[in-house]
């Protein structure tokens, strides 16, 4: 069947035919066949350049030798155990070798899992309710933090089902706002567990920090005993061996992490310092556990995939997303659009609007018609980017100067179209 065929069916047996939402490509979204290196091929035949990476996983591109080969020789051994095993511990180290505030580990499936439990041991350790998160940031599917994560109205869920009573301790400030901060703070002087951030915000599109906000954040938070915490499910392993919080020079207290630590299998992980984590049950009271926690499959993925993670090719990522970001503002520059392009490292996106975005009312003035009719001109000729505005696009290792040249000649073609 062609992917026109298989939705018609999907939709028989999956919610709206697909997994996830942003899955939902209207009118409706291609299949996928097989991946290879910068590389999607779809059930019809077709084959992307891709920049969504399954939504940043794929850092090495699809389908890396090396991790298959660990996977595959894995597998053979064993794809769960319910016990723990010495691979765990290998990545663990890992990660605190490469971490500034990690100490030790829990892992765990996923992201919103990590988000979930760092909330809830933030609040055991301070003996607090209330958390601060920003406008449009992303933290999960979870109930806490299921508020103002790119839709929805202020101090509301986005989803029915969440009761209004479990978002009423989570306080809603906009990004990249001092004043906000301190004004919010002042006014639950007691009652703050914790800060959540994106260090950079990759769920509304990219919106980095100014220069000196995490900084101010760091310094507020110890000043009112507020543990700061770092998501770095997309950051994390992606923009420095250390995260986000070695590039900008800032250590929370906590970080989670996912996406990148599982080398493309379902991971996450919470990690900080020891004086928090030694509260994770058995060590401590705070639960948390899971069947799939440390999973060896995931865990044999994420230290094939680390171990390949070195400083050259941070550095060379760096080149890579500078060099194509320049270009694509080269376009623009040409065009006289004054649309604005974001990004750190492999991480960006064009945000349609001439507004600088430097927080979630920012985004929203971008023109997302527009977006629409440049995602499917890229699509059609053979470039798959996130099909939101509000989505990140990433480089991967296997993106080439083949692969580039010829993105930037099709968002050319794009941005023609839009004009005209």
């Amino acid at each position: 069947m062609n992917s026109k065929q298989l939705f018609e069916e999907s939709k028989k047996f999956l919610p709206g035919g697909v997994d996830s939402p942003v899955r939902a490509i209207k009118p409706y979204p291609f299949f996928a066949e097989k991946a290879e290196g910068s590389k999607l091929t779809d059930v019809d035949g077709n084959s992307y350049i891709d920049y969504c990476l399954a939504y940043g996983p794929m850092v090495l591109g699809h389908s890396n030798p090396e991790v298959v080969s660990e996977v595959e020789k894995q597998l053979v051994k064993g794809s769960a155990y319910g016990v723990p095993t010495e691979k765990e511990i290998e990545l663990a180290k890992m990660v605190v070798n490469r971490v500034p505030c990690a100490d030790m580990v829990r892992f765990v499936n996923s992201g919103t899992e990590a988000t979930m439990s760092a909330i809830r041991l933030a609040r055991a350790a301070k003996s607090k309710n209330k958390i601060i998160k920003f406008e449009g940031a992303y933290h999960g599917a979870h109930d806490n933090v299921l508020v103002k994560s790119g839709s929805g109205a202020a101090g509301l869920p986005d989803s029915p089902g969440v009761p209004e009573e479990t978002t009423r301790n989570t306080l809603l400030i906009p990004f990249n706002n001092e004043e906000s901060v301190i004004e919010i703070i002042n006014k639950n002087k007691d009652s703050i567990a914790a800060i959540i951030i994106e260090p950079i915000m990759g769920n509304v599109g990219l919106i980095p920090p100014k220069n000196g906000f995490l900084e101010f954040l760091r310094k507020i938070t110890l000043e009112n005993d507020i543990t700061l915490i770092f998501d770095e499910v997309i950051t994390g392993f992606r923009i420095a061996q250390g995260g986000a919080q070695e590039y900008f020079k800032v250590t929370p207290d906590l970080v989670t992490f996912g996406k990148i630590l599982g080398g493309g299998f379902p991971m996450g992980a919470i990690t900080g310092k020891k004086e928090y984590m030694e509260m994770i049950a058995p060590s401590g009271s705070v639960y948390q556990a899971g069947t799939f926690n440390g999973n060896p499959i995931s865990i044999t993925a994420g230290l094939a995939t680390l171990k390949q993670l070195d400083q050259q090719f941070y550095s060379d990522m760096n080149s890579k997303g500078k060099n194509f970001r320049e270009g694509i503002r080269n376009i623009l520059e040409d065009k006289n659009l004054n649309y604005q392009v974001a990004g750190v490292s492999s991480m960006f996106q064009i945000y349609l609007t001439d507004k600088t975005v430097w927080n979630y009312d920012d985004a929203k003035t971008a023109d997302t018609d527009k977006f629409e009719t440049y995602f499917k001109t890229l699509l059609k000729e053979g470039v798959f980017v996130p099909p939101s505005q509000f989505e990140c696009c990433f480089l991967s290792k296997m993106h080439d100067a083949e692969d580039i040249d010829k993105t930037l000649n099709i968002i050319d073609t794009a941005m023609k179209q839009i004009k005209d």
